[in-house]
């Protein structure tokens, strides 16, 4: 109960930033923005129409899964380079296209591109999420596929790279303020590298205990769970999530320092990384009610760790 109501409070403040970053900050963008802004949407409007297309022919509905780290590194580096490759915004461009090759390298792992850039692995939520009553008609399928899946995600990783837009034309020197969210997105991305490694760690040991036992309940400790406590993921439940979600964050403060920000916190390009904590609260919130369908013990972690913040340890 307590961490239905965090995140129900959570989801109330984000929503509140949203209001206010919109309401209170100037929306104007200048000529030079303003084409910039049209080469990414078109780029982002070729990706909708792929990602629906290819889609619901292959019913593989992981294209944009496919393309979520790939897109920022191009939005990113159209700003740079519209900008004058202005110091502020290379070194967004920088960051981005970093985290962007970590996270496509680790997504390959997992088996999701393929010489046949259609195919390749198709995230397991999907599938599941095909089989509900609700989308187990064609077309509501096609509909969320089209509005959800292509649309919106789209759309949201175009709106999580606007703080780079907010930024290209700020004559104000990159000082301490930048530098300081510069440390928290290399944090960031430290953390997420390190969950994602142990995660891959154990999903691999994981693998090759179930051939060498059989089954789940044989397995050693603490693999026979079924779900990974190792490492980060002992203090918490969506660590890589958290580190995802910290990184988009702090380059938005890029917006800070560069001081077009209003209040010195408001800008409308806050929308796109506050957007991102709402679509992780919903995705986190359906792993977990998946895993603890498949694993008995997950909601005994659900109760011993918090999401995000490392208070308590999993005591088995």
């Amino acid at each position: 109960m307590k961490k239905t109501i965090a995140s129900v409070i959570t989801a109330v403040i984000v929503i509140a930033m949203i209001v206010a970053s919109l309401v209170l900050s100037d929306m104007s963008l200048s000529q030079l923005q303003k084409s910039t802004l049209r080469t990414l949407i078109i780029i982002c409007c070729c990706s909708m129409a792929y990602c629906f297309i290819v889609g619901e022919i292959t019913r593989n509905n992981s294209q944009m899964d496919k393309l979520w780290s790939i897109l920022p590194i191009a939005y990113a580096w159209v700003i740079a380079v519209n900008s004058g490759f202005k110091t502020r915004v290379t070194i967004y461009a920088m960051v981005v296209t970093i985290w962007g090759i970590r996270l496509t390298v680790n997504f390959a792992r997992k088996g999701a591109y393929s010489i046949r850039f259609w195919t390749g692995e198709e995230d397991y939520r999907w599938s599941i999420l095909r089989q509900k009553p609700a989308f187990i008609n064609r077309l509501v399928w096609a509909l969320f596929d089209l509005f959800f899946i292509s649309f919106y995600q789209n759309a949201l990783v175009l709106a999580i790279c606007l703080p780079a837009l907010a930024v290209m034309e700020s004559s104000v020197a990159f000082s301490y303020p930048d530098a300081i969210a510069l440390i928290f997105a290399v944090a960031f991305l430290l953390l997420e590298t390190v969950a994602d490694e142990y995660q891959w760690l154990y999903h691999q040991t994981k693998k090759k205990y179930m051939k060498e036992y059989g089954s789940l309940d044989k397995l050693p400790e603490p693999f026979n769970l079924g779900f990974n406590t190792l490492g980060l993921w002992k203090r918490m439940r969506h660590p890589n999530y958290l580190g995802e979600q910290g990184i988009w964050m702090s380059l938005y403060f890029f917006a800070v320092g560069a001081g077009v920000a209003r209040y010195g916190i408001f800008h409308w390009s806050m929308v796109g990384p506050l957007l991102l904590i709402l679509l992780f609260m919903g995705s986190s919130n359906l792993g977990e009610k998946i895993s603890s369908k498949k694993y008995p013990r997950y909601k005994d972690y659900i109760d011993q760790v918090y999401k995000y913040l490392p208070i308590h340890s999993f005591k088995g």
